[in-house]
């Protein structure tokens, strides 16, 4: 009158046994009537009824000669009772793994004929898998790594980035690398720039880049996902792997070489080529964050730039500043 759930016995009824505990982890008093009756080959009723579990497990029975005993099922029996059900299921899952092998063994013979299915889109999300599909990358790659590095990299990044970029220039690998105009004043950047200064490695910066983008051998890409980076999207996919090669060819033609310095020419109210790039995006609304964002700077650095330029324009407020921008042509001036 007993069945078993979640891998303790329970009564039919339902209710909790008054000692509640599973098979596999007899209690004290349990543990020793149990050993006692089995040597003895009975056991009191009024002695058993310290330990309730034994009942419960049907480890004891009562004596059919004498109702004030109980007699113990030998350990073998209690055991077979127990595997018992647990060796059918586990028939039944065998005979089915079978089956399900059965079932599928004539595609993997077509799958094992024909050539390996590439995925043109995979979505990596954590750093780590993100890390280990560039590594894998970055090991099979033969000719040239194309990479455009927005904003400003922390030390971590920079020392994961020398540890690649060496492990492919030492291959004979080219590396081309596209940076923002801040970089010349980041001196972690300058230093692996200088680590990295070889005739395989070059580096150019622009005022304003795309977000992140690594191609390795015009193959295979990979572009962030989502804005906080940690999900990230490999391409395999030729045509759009080409595309984004022609960006990035487009933005390396624009670009100025590390090793040589950045022009800017000033209007007659003194206002600088980044201070242009960030009228721009005030004309097209981009908050202070945003603009940061897309010029590599901090948002201080930022705000003292939109500062100048309000007073180099004598504006008094944000939104007049704006229709200043728009009448003092300056725009039309950017290079």
């Amino acid at each position: 009158m007993y069945r078993t759930l979640g891998g303790g016995d329970l009564p039919a009824n339902g209710t909790q046994p008054a000692h509640p505990h599973a098979i596999t982890d007899f209690c004290g008093e349990g543990r020793r009537l149990y050993a006692s009756a089995i040597r003895s080959g009975r056991i009191s009723r009024s002695e058993a009824a310290v330990a309730p579990c034994l009942m419960e497990f049907a480890l004891l029975h009562p004596d059919p000669d004498d109702p004030s005993w109980l007699r113990p099922v030998t350990p073998s029996a209690a055991l077979a009772q127990r595997l018992h059900p647990i060796e059918r299921e586990i028939q039944q899952r065998r005979h089915f793994a079978v089956e399900l092998t059965e079932s599928f063994e004539p595609f993997m013979s077509i799958s094992a004929q024909d050539p390996p299915i590439t995925h043109a889109i995979t979505v990596l999300e954590g750093v780590s898998r993100i890390n280990a599909a560039l590594d894998r990358a970055t090991a099979e790659c033969q000719i040239e790594v194309l990479t455009v590095q927005p904003g400003s990299r922390s030390e971590s990044a920079l020392s994961e980035g020398l540890e690649r970029g060496r492990a492919v220039v030492d291959r004979g690998v080219r590396i081309r690398t596209l940076y923002q105009h801040t970089v010349r004043h980041s001196q972690g950047t300058l230093a692996y720039a200088d680590r990295m200064a070889e005739d395989k490695v070059e580096i150019r910066t622009l005022e304003e880049l795309i977000e992140r983008l690594i191609i390795f051998d015009r193959t295979v890409a990979y572009i962030p996902a989502r804005s906080d980076r940690q999900v990230a999207l490999e391409l395999r996919h030729p045509g759009l792997v080409d595309y984004l090669a022609q960006v990035f060819e487009q933005l390396w033609q624009r670009a100025t070489p590390l090793t040589q310095q950045v022009t800017y020419e000033r209007t007659p109210d003194g206002i600088t080529g980044v201070q242009r790039s960030i009228a721009r995006l005030l004309v097209e609304g981009y908050v202070d964050e945003a603009i940061a964002r897309r010029l590599g700077m901090n948002v201080r650095t930022c705000r003292a730039h939109i500062a100048k330029l309000a007073t180099a324009l004598g504006s008094g407020s944000r939104a007049q500043l704006g229709y200043l921008i728009a009448l003092s042509g300056i725009l039309k001036q950017e290079i």
